[in-house]
């Protein structure tokens, strides 16, 4: 059976799923929006372990525990910074996506909370950025046998919209 996609307006640090995706920079050491708020909620133990990790570049993602998340993970994707839309961005976020996805089959995840990529601070046009997630998940699906859900965790109820109209349009 194919996963469950859905969008919610939620606190992705309360949601009761396998793993929540953060929405990190290459430092992975916190920083603003949900990237913050993932830090505080999982406490100091995330920042512990993202120290040994060394950083990850734009379009690639790395996984830690939860800590004090319901979480049992935390997968920190690094999606790119809009400047226009002719430096690659699409492609680094669907890489994103896809690598997030990966390390969420590698771990047996089946349930998936993911916010909105570079959509914050990074500046990236939310139906764009939508539209890449979207198309980008639903593609992935069929190598990630064990996800039986993926929760596109927005912040706004007008992302909520744009992620709703979405998949009702690609039939999710």
């Amino acid at each position: 059976m194919p996963a469950l996609l859905r969008a919610v307006r939620a606190d992705i640090t309360t949601l009761q799923v396998d793993a929540v995706v953060n929405a990190a920079n290459t430092s992975l050491l916190g920083g603003g929006g949900v990237d913050g708020a993932i830090h505080r909620a999982a406490g100091p133990d995330l920042m512990q372990a993202c120290r040994l990790l060394g950083g990850c570049p734009t379009g690639d993602a790395r996984i830690t525990r939860g800590y004090r998340l319901p979480a049992r993970y935390v997968i920190h994707a690094v999606g790119p910074v809009w400047r226009g839309g002719c430096s690659g961005e699409a492609e680094l976020l669907a890489s994103c996506y896809r690598r997030l996805l990966a390390l969420a089959a590698a771990h047996e995840v089946g349930s998936l909370a993911i916010p909105s990529i570079s959509t914050g601070i990074y500046g990236y046009p939310i139906a764009q950025a939508a539209g890449i997630a979207v198309s980008t998940v639903q593609a992935a699906l069929p190598a990630a046998a064990l996800l039986r859900e993926v929760i596109f965790c927005c912040f706004s109820a007008g992302d909520l919209a744009v992620y709703e109209n979405l998949l009702a349009d690609n039939g999710a």
